[in-house]
């Protein structure tokens, strides 16, 4: 009988409760969309990789929204073991250097080639495709040491003790396995997009990340480094694109079935991107409220 009470009071207060967080996570500086269903509610943060540390944004608004949420999720995550590990620094010539003492100009076009030279002020490159596509894009304005969206969740998510999860786990041995085997080819569309960043150069790297702050989507989407690292992720060069979104689909309907409140951190483009995942839920009949994640009409 003693139950019964609190229990109504809880109900009634469901609501209330619920609009506070959304109306907190309005607040969030980045993109945010908030999606609703019956009784569920999901907020969607769209991330960027590369954001410099230094970089003035304020985080208050979302650590409130994971704070008052129900549950949180992060992006897939990989779990490596000790074996994973001294595997990788076994192998670390083959993560750092191209293969049989080879460079860049034995893989790219004569004309890509003659563009990294610039880039560089250097001749032909030794190092592995990985590696340099990484200098590239630091010359564009990518923040090697950065400070990720989702690490400042999860620390938001461990003081609050929220139930927190990534939507998917891949195995290190799996992760490790791909990195090392695949061939330097496989980098080219990543080294196109990543020097046509470094030429653009750090401002406009600049420029995407105040974008993202001020919630500008498809200038974001637009932007030469955005593009490059999306072309240099491990999904898009390994092609596993579309097993990517497919998680992400499948994590999205789960959170829209449950009761209460789900904050997602996911990244941007995979969110924004045609027949993405707001696109897909606005063609399911939900209404995403947030920013426009599409271009302007010409």
């Amino acid at each position: 009988m003693g139950a019964q009470p609190a229990t109504a009071q809880d109900a009634a207060t469901a609501p209330e409760a619920v609009e506070d967080i959304i109306v907190t996570a309005r607040r969030i500086e980045g993109p945010m969309w908030e999606v609703q269903h019956g009784d569920s509610t999901l907020i969607l943060v769209g991330s960027i990789d590369g954001l410099p540390r230094d970089m003035e944004w304020r985080t208050d608004a979302l650590v409130s929204a994971v704070e008052g949420a129900d549950r949180v999720l992060f992006p897939i995550q990989g779990q490596a073991s000790l074996a994973d590990v001294g595997r990788l620094i076994w192998r670390m010539r083959t993560l750092t250097r191209l293969p049989n003492d080879r460079t860049s100009a034995d893989y790219l076009p004569p004309e890509l080639e003659a563009r990294v030279e610039r880039i560089t002020a250097e001749g032909p490159s030794r190092k592995s495709m990985l590696m340099l596509s990484a200098d590239l894009m630091e010359q564009g304005g990518y923040a090697r040491r950065a400070r990720p969206v989702s690490e400042v969740v999860r620390r938001a998510a461990r003081t609050s003790r929220k139930p927190a999860e990534p939507v998917g786990v891949f195995r290190g041995d799996e992760i490790v396995e791909k990195i090392l085997t695949t061939p330097p080819e496989a980098y080219l569309d990543c080294i196109q997009k990543a020097a046509t960043a470094a030429e653009a150069g750090e401002t406009e790297g600049n420029r995407r990340a105040e974008a993202w702050r001020r919630r500008q989507v498809p200038a974001v989407l637009a932007s030469p480094l955005e593009q490059a690292t999306n072309a240099c992720s491990y999904w898009a060069v390994m092609g596993e694109g579309e097993r990517l979104r497919g998680i992400w689909n499948g994590a999205v309907d789960e959170a829209l079935s449950q009761p209460g409140v789900t904050v997602a951190i996911a990244p941007l483009r995979l969110l924004a991107e045609p027949n993405g995942v707001l696109d897909r839920l606005e063609g399911q009949g939900l209404e995403p409220i947030g920013p426009e994640w599409r271009p302007s009409a010409p």
